[in-house]
């Protein structure tokens, strides 16, 4: 039987545990997991994308970028789709863009949230099944992303 103390004693040990201070950022090689679990062993050449955002972010909470990737989009030459990656957000996989053929240009712009100074990677698959990557370097004063996992 389990005594009011007891319970008290466990609820109180998850409190704690809940308020310990969790990695709010990941790493390379967090990044280089999630694009594994993505792509799994597939290739990825470099090239092919243009990656563009600004060197320096006074503020992480909202940064403009934008990526084109050379491709004629074609019924038998097209874009399937444009992939993000940051190396140091809590979570490296930030969005995904579907492409068709008929979307006329394989490029994409956003806003995105980033924690700190990173790398952010773009890879397109294109419909013969390839992978083409591209890269842009970034640092960011006041860092967004510190919620997040807690």
């Amino acid at each position: 039987m389990i005594t009011r103390r007891d319970w008290l004693t466990g609820a109180a040990a998850i409190t704690g545990y809940s308020l310990l201070p969790m990695p709010l950022s990941a790493t390379p090689a967090d990044m280089q997991k999630a694009m594994r679990q993505a792509f799994g062993d597939s290739p990825i050449s470099t090239g092919r994308v243009a990656l563009t955002l600004p060197a320096l972010a006074e503020n992480g909470n909202s940064v403009r970028l934008s990526v084109a990737v050379d491709s004629p989009m074609t019924e038998k030459d097209h874009v399937e789709f444009i992939q993000l990656f940051a190396e140091a957000n809590p979570l490296p996989d930030i969005a995904r863009f579907e492409l068709v053929a008929l979307s006329g240009r394989a490029e994409i712009e956003t806003r995105i949230r980033l924690a700190a100074e990173q790398r952010v990677v773009a890879v397109a698959g294109m419909n013969d099944g390839s992978l083409w990557s591209g890269s842009a370097s970034i640092v960011v004063t006041i860092a967004a992303c510190l919620e997040g996992l807690i």
